[in-house]
């Protein structure tokens, strides 16, 4: 294996807290403390040097060991890779009418996620493989270097672990979510769909994903039924996630901190007792800014979730119908206009926070032993991100040592 270095970066994100900088502007106060702020490890007039697939050293630019070769980043910010946490992307079709009906005031019953349904089982497996792989490389191109992604769009036992096979072929975070909505086969007899789910389905699901999600919302599956699903998930080794409070007030919350869920997202509708409840677990809050700019809903109020101490992630939710991104940039932007996070605290949550989104320890940061995923960006400071909204700032992406754009 051979060694670059990256010097020459104005402003290095390390997530490593004990460099504990903060960002000029941020408005930590001199005394420092545990703020988000100082978690991002900032170091000015930077380098990294890697080693193969892993980060090997991180320090100020002057102090850089001779490598194998030499990368001059030329003035520009570097940040880790963005870590997506939550996304659908095997689905065939689009639903462009549906968002154009919304969009323009409308009312529209296109029968929603029922129609990327009927679309995806039509669909061949080599359609679905190049349309996920498209949008993997799409995410890429923009700085996401790991993404998760989900079923859910099958409903039935084959097109579920159809959907699961060719998911992780790309990617090492997949998703069982066959409780995404109850299938149209069984619209009469839900509790029927929910025995599927725990049993033949989840049988021929679980060999190919680490995770289990259920969407727990009026309208999908109850706090009982979700209870259900996930438990029958953990038993077959996977772990929770939970589609939470995204549309109403409800039990999603509670439950993915009871389950000891590894983040509970949308996070939209929250109690008093649902922000405490996440406050004191292992839960993060994974924020979906997408979904709320593509419905005209309510923002998710992040700087609550902060200010209680929550850990919060940043994700797309990319999917063809309530959130069509795959941009973490544009996300990140969102969060500061309109969610009450500041710059630092939303490259923070896109990275490292996504990163314990998925109980990761080996991506989200720049420092020793981390894989080498981190984006160059063309700007001096990683709050261009939010700064200069929709522009591609994305200059470089390195994944696991290897620059890929």
């Amino acid at each position: 294996m051979s060694s670059t270095v990256i010097t020459n970066i104005a402003a290095l994100v390390t997530n490593d807290p004990s460099l504990g900088r903060a960002s000029p502007g941020s408005g930590e106060s001199e005394s420092g403390g545990t703020s988000r702020t100082s978690a991002l490890g900032l170091i000015q007039n930077a380098a990294v040097v890697i080693d193969g697939d892993r980060v090997a050293w991180t320090g100020e630019s002057s102090k850089a060991p001779a490598t194998d070769n030499r990368v001059d980043a030329g003035g520009r910010a570097v940040i880790p890779g963005f870590v997506d946490s939550h996304s659908h992307l095997v689905f065939a079709g689009d639903r462009t009418e549906e968002f154009n009906a919304r969009m323009s005031g409308r009312g529209y019953s296109a029968g929603g996620i029922r129609t990327t349904v009927a679309a995806t089982r039509a669909a061949t497996d080599a359609e679905l493989e190049a349309n996920l792989v498209r949008y993997l490389t799409e995410a890429l191109r923009q700085g996401s270097t790991t993404l998760e992604t989900k079923s859910g769009y099958g409903l039935t036992v084959e097109d579920e672990a159809r959907a699961l096979r060719l998911a992780s072929a790309h990617t090492d975070e997949v998703t069982y979510l066959g409780a995404h909505i109850v299938s149209p086969d069984y619209a009469d007899d839900p509790a029927a769909y929910v025995a599927l789910v725990t049993g033949e389905m989840l049988d021929a699901c679980a060999p190919y994903a680490r995770w289990i999600d259920v969407f727990c919302e009026k309208g999908a599956f109850d706090g009982d039924q979700a209870r259900a699903i996930l438990t029958a998930g953990r038993r077959k080794g996977l772990h929770p996630r939970v589609h939470a409070n995204q549309l109403s007030y409800g039990p999603g919350v509670q439950l993915a901190v009871e389950l000891d869920a590894a983040s509970a997202d949308h996070c939209t509708h929250l109690t008093d007792a649902d922000v405490d409840a996440l406050a004191n677990s292992r839960t993060v809050a994974t924020l979906l800014p997408g979904a709320e700019f593509s419905t005209r809903a309510r923002w998710p109020d992040a700087r609550r979730l902060l200010d209680a101490g929550v850990t919060v992630a940043l994700s797309t939710d990319c999917n063809p119908g309530s959130s069509f991104t795959s941009s973490v940039p544009f996300c990140i932007a969102l969060a500061v206009r309109d969610m009450g996070m500041t710059p630092d605290e939303a490259v923070w949550s896109a990275t490292e926070g996504g990163a314990r989104a998925l109980r990761r320890t080996d991506i989200g940061r720049i420092a020793p032993g981390a894989y080498a995923d981190l984006v160059v960006l063309d700007a001096p400071s990683h709050v261009h991100l939010a700064y200069r909204p929709g522009v591609p700032l994305v200059s470089q992406v390195w994944r696991r040592g290897v620059r890929e754009v």
